[in-house]
Order: structure tokens, then sequence, then C-alpha cells
């Protein structure tokens, strides 16, 4: 019976509502942690999965052998590959599409990939302006690896040790 007594007081008081608003006054004078974005960048760890490349090897060949374990692995479907084969006996694709607004950003088309030919690199700041520019063609991916290698071959060489 007391308790219930304490309780209908508590309830009359507001005590929980006059400790939130004791947490938010605490707050409020303390000093804020915004970053001004453009100009300062929070640090990124070395797995972080921002824009899919395609890479080549030193030779100038592109790496994937159109396994299709990464368009198999996929959660979300966004990969489509279709694959023929070349002269030599080798197959190799004629067309790698992702596409960006499917995709959940998992890694683990990164991680089923035999010959490290799909990465995701660290790009993180970019946008599209039509719902086309987010299917992403193999000639765009093999350029975004291109540009980025030289950052997703350091990248790889400090995470070998955890693979």
């Amino acid at each position: 019976m007391m308790k219930r007594v304490i309780e209908y007081f508590r309830s009359l008081l507001l005590i929980e509502l006059m400790r939130g608003l004791g947490v938010t006054i605490r707050y409020f004078f303390r000093p804020g942690f915004t970053i001004n974005y453009p100009e300062e960048k929070t640090p990124k760890s070395n797995r972080f999965r921002g824009l899919h490349a395609l890479r080549r090897y030193p030779n100038g060949e592109e790496r994937c052998i159109a396994c299709k374990l990464c368009e198999a692995v996929c959660p979300a479907l966004a990969i489509t590959i279709e694959a023929c084969q070349r002269e030599d006996g080798s197959r190799r694709t004629t067309r790698y599409d992702i596409d960006l607004f499917k995709c959940i950003y998992c890694g683990f088309c990164e991680e089923s990939c035999p010959v490290d030919s799909i990465v995701e690199t660290g790009f993180l700041e970019y946008h599209f302006e039509n719902r086309e520019e987010a299917i992403m063609s193999k000639s765009q991916l093999l350029a975004i690896g291109d540009r980025f290698e030289s950052e997703i071959a350091e990248k790889r060489q400090q995470d070998a040790a955890f693979r």
C-alpha cells in the first residue's frame, strides 16, 4: 500500500520529467560535438566500405574472371554480370553492372571474389543527379579502380594481417 502512495506522489511531482530536463540542461552548456564537414573530416577505418571499383592487374588486364560469385552472394541482387569466352579460352565479363540504389554495402562481393577484382573504396563523397547514374557500368567501375588503385593497394596491405 505504501509503495502505491510513493509511486502516486512521484507521478504527481513528475520526477522522471525533472530528471530528463536536468540531463538536457547539463548538456546544453557543454561545447558541441559538431564538425565543419567539408573542411574537417572524421577518421575512417581501413575497412570502410564506400564506392565500388573494379581492379586491374599491373599489366593493365582486368582482374575479373567472370566467376559470378559476387553476383550469387549479393543479398540485394544489385550486381548483374554477363560473360563470354575469349580466343585464349579465358572467361571475361562483357557486362558488369552494380545498382548502387539496391546495394547495401555489405562487402560480401568483395569477400567472395577469388582474384580481388571487385573492391569497395574509401570514397564516400559521391552523388547522383539522375536515377540512371546510380547504375555503375563496367567501364565506370574500371575507371574508379584506376583512379583509386594506390589507395586500394595501401589499404589492402594494412588489412592483410586480418584476412
